[in-house]
């Protein structure tokens, strides 16, 4: 059994159960599913002043940093006890492409040649770690949500503006995969 569960799951299972969630939250307790709203609610129980935005009953929203706190705490027990120690299997033709920008060292889930301390001050690493930060705050905010907000939430209760957000969020990391990443790496 636990062999079964440090395994990937095919999309046929993750994905509805991932699916499932948002009928649960419906029916058991009228809530919406978003990642992106816990960093409101955090401000609003942590600063006192009297910021417009801030001022509403975050009391009603707690049960949202309690499934915030459980992803994180599932994510530390997936890491300590489910960790798969095989080496991350990759298509020979991405391994290829990303030599050509450097990247070469895959011995961790994600490549220490584009996230690790070293790579951190470097202008590409400042690039990807506080443009990217910022650029995916502005967007969830500008959006109205993040991407699990909009592409599980959203689309699942047919919503307009989050076929449209889904849709742009998409777009832009194709975008961001094809043309922006590339430029950066040769920086």
């Amino acid at each position: 059994m636990l062999e079964m569960i440090k395994q990937p799951w095919p999309w046929y299972v993750a994905g509805p159960l991932i699916g499932l969630t948002v009928p649960a939250l419906l029916i058991l307790g009228n809530k919406s599913f978003g990642i992106s709203s816990s960093l409101r609610h955090v401000c609003a129980m942590c600063v006192p002043a009297k910021i417009p935005f801030f001022q509403y009953d975050w009391k009603k929203e707690l049960w949202n940093m309690f499934f915030v706190l459980g992803i994180f705490l599932g994510g530390m027990v997936a890491v300590t006890f489910l960790a798969n120690t095989a080496p991350v299997k990759l298509n020979p033709s991405l391994i290829k492409e990303l030599s050509v920008y450097g990247v070469t060292d895959f011995s961790s889930l994600i490549p220490v040649d584009l996230v690790s301390w070293n790579k951190l001050f470097t202008i590409p690493g400042f690039i990807m770690l506080v443009g990217g930060g910022f650029l995916v705050g502005f967007g969830a905010r500008y959006a109205g949500g993040c991407t699990s907000g909009h592409a599980i939430m959203g689309l699942a209760t047919l919503q307009w503006p989050s076929l449209v957000a889904t849709i742009c969020f998409m777009i832009g990391g194709f975008i961001m995969a094809n043309w922006i990443l590339p430029f950066i790496l040769m920086l």
